[in-house]
């Protein structure tokens, strides 16, 4: 299980997005209020953002977010219009490395994932690895259920002709519900293309993780914040639906629709 958070709006810096709220990702790392399972978001943490060329980008580090000495130096330096980032609780048995750890990045896409699938290890890998188009299956370089999951995302987009990112989402929900009978599986994902931001918040044979959406947050004018738990004390955060998936454009317009 991890801690989410994201952002789409006027350019502003990492320390901002990161750092400085309250109960912001740093904070949700040694004490989040609304996690399931997990006590702690120690075993590695990552930051994605986009250029002003729209390049994707990304920073890992599998150590805890707390123990970065180049964290502050980064944060003022660094700015974009949008940022995701996550602090991660490792799900056992799979390994705390830099390959394991997110945000995930292929081409133009980022992406994030909190919770797990059930019997993925020894059962379900291999359906993934049976189901993926060879090249991206090979492009695979860790061991989590949250990189599979990226994959079929992108599998799905490929193959499937699926003509956007949110229905390539859908369709993948739907794919590991078909896998899994009466397994659980927990499935919030956050995933960019740089144009939009597209969020999950689902369970299959399970309860959601929680995940909350800010459109109005006087901190961050005319920008959208995701977050697995509110990062600050304003009035605006609020559930997202569960079973449900959001689509947020550049232009903070946004959109809902079931999984």
């Amino acid at each position: 299980m991890c801690r989410l958070a994201a952002y789409l709006g006027p350019q502003i810096s990492l320390e901002h997005f990161l750092l400085n709220p309250g109960h912001g990702l740093m904070e949700q790392s040694w004490a989040p209020k609304e996690m399931r399972g997990a006590i702690i978001n120690a075993d590695g943490y990552g930051f994605g953002w986009y250029s002003d060329q729209r390049e994707a980008n990304t920073y890992v580090n599998p150590m805890p977010i707390w123990s970065d000495v180049n964290l502050n130096s980064l944060g003022r330096s660094l700015h974009s219009n949008l940022w995701l980032a996550n602090v991660r609780s490792a799900t056992h048995p799979l390994s705390v490395s830099a390959s394991n750890t997110m945000p995930f990045l292929h081409d133009d896409l980022l992406f994030m994932h909190n919770g797990f699938i059930d019997q993925f290890e020894h059962v379900l890998r291999g359906r993934f690895r049976q189901e993926l188009d060879p090249k991206i299956d090979a492009g695979i370089t860790g061991s989590t259920d949250s990189e599979h999951l990226f994959a079929l995302v992108r599998h799905t987009l490929k193959n499937n002709n699926v003509s956007s990112l949110e229905q390539a989402t859908i369709l993948t929900c739907h794919k590991i519900q078909e896998w899994l009978g009466e397994a659980k599986a927990l499935l919030n994902f956050i995933i960019s293309n740089s144009q939009q931001i597209i969020v999950t918040r689902h369970a299959i044979n399970g309860h959601c993780p929680s995940l909350y959406i800010n459109t109005d947050e006087p901190q961050y004018p005319d920008g959208i914040l995701i977050a697995s738990e509110p990062m600050t004390d304003a009035d605006g955060w609020q559930p997202i639906s569960e079973h449900s998936l959001v689509v947020i454009e550049a232009d903070g317009s946004y959109q809902s629709k079931d999984i």
